[in-house]
């Protein structure tokens, strides 16, 4: 099993910045990719961003392209979701996720997510 436990969720001013970090524990595997997935009251849960192992691949929704930068530090387990210029929109429920490739995460074939942390952001 592995266990994900993200962090850094809060309120947040239409135009600021925020990041959350989410560390994985337990059993991981050698390699595997990571990544955020959100979720908005009354709506389905969609793919925000994913990383590779290496970190040498990641991919966006072009609704945040340009604004969130994902990275990772394999050392630690752990990735990092920077999100800049936050608009309305993005206040949501924010999940970590692993897959075992960055292909198979954004086909929605996750292994584990972890439990969310919230982001709002005001007008």
């Amino acid at each position: 099993q592995v266990q994900l436990v993200e962090s850094g969720g809060k309120l947040v001013q239409t135009g600021g910045s925020l990041r959350l970090s989410c560390a994985a524990s337990g059993r991981t595997p050698n390699t595997y990719a990571m990544g955020w997935f959100r979720q908005a009251p009354g709506k389905e849960r969609e793919f925000v961003a994913t990383i590779s192992w290496s970190g040498g691949n990641t991919y966006y929704a072009y609704s945040v392209k340009g604004r969130f930068t994902l990275s990772r530090d394999n050392a630690k387990n752990t990735v990092y979701l920077q999100m800049n210029d936050l608009k309305p929109e993005d206040a949501a429920e924010y999940y970590c996720a692993t897959a075992r490739d960055t292909a198979t995460m954004r086909g929605g074939r996750i292994n584990y997510w972890g439990k969310g942390t919230l982001v709002t952001v005001s007008s």
